[in-house]
């Protein structure tokens, strides 16, 4: 018999995962409260990497149904939910997202809405990547300084330089300056 579970996640422990625990009782799935997984950790940690997540994997088998309430909560990209329901399938467990109307993704309808939000989303991808390098070869052409700042002057790492050739060590240099010995490496490196 199929046994039924719930993933809820979200990023901060300011939020709570109720809402999305709420939702998938008012769909109409009646989830033991040990079958429902929550968990608090940032979408941009892979879901290979989550405890709670594989706290879940060891509880589920073949023939489990996995409701989550959108995507986003399964991986932090297309192609991370992607194979996170690719892996689950061949688990044998189906998982339903409420977001796209319940359908199971484990489905050929589910499949093929994973394949064509994959594509947008790799469409998205690429066009921020597009007007980013354009503002940047814009900017450029322009005269902008790309980048982030100098942490030290140019008379600060003249100084830097000075001492460094005088014999003193990168970190109390560093220390001198509040920066990091990175910063003086760097300094010490350039022409």
């Amino acid at each position: 018999m199929s046994r039924t579970f719930a993933y809820a996640r979200v990023s901060t422990i300011e939020q709570t995962t109720e809402n999305q625990i709420q939702e998938i009782k008012s769909a109409g799935f009646n989830i033991e409260p040990h079958r429902i997984i929550t968990e608090t950790i940032s979408g941009s940690m892979a879901i290979a990497l989550r405890t709670g997540f594989a706290r879940l994997l060891d509880k589920m088998e073949s023939g489990d149904v996995l409701v989550v309430t959108k995507l986003d909560r399964l991986g932090r990209d297309a192609v991370d939910v992607s194979m996170t329901v690719n892996r689950l399938e061949k688990l044998g467990i189906r998982v339903h997202c409420l977001a796209l109307g319940g359908v199971d993704l484990t489905s050929s309808a589910g499949k093929m809405t994973m394949n064509v939000i994959n594509a947008v989303a790799q469409f998205e991808r690429d066009l921020l990547i597009e007007r980013t390098q354009a503002g940047l070869s814009r900017a450029k052409a322009q005269g902008k300084q790309l980048g982030r700042p100098a942490s030290l002057s140019s008379d600060q790492q003249h100084i830097v330089r000075e001492r460094i050739a005088s014999g003193e060590t990168i970190s109390a240099i560093a220390r001198q300056f509040n920066t990091s010995r990175q910063t003086i490496m760097r300094i010490r490196n350039q022409p």
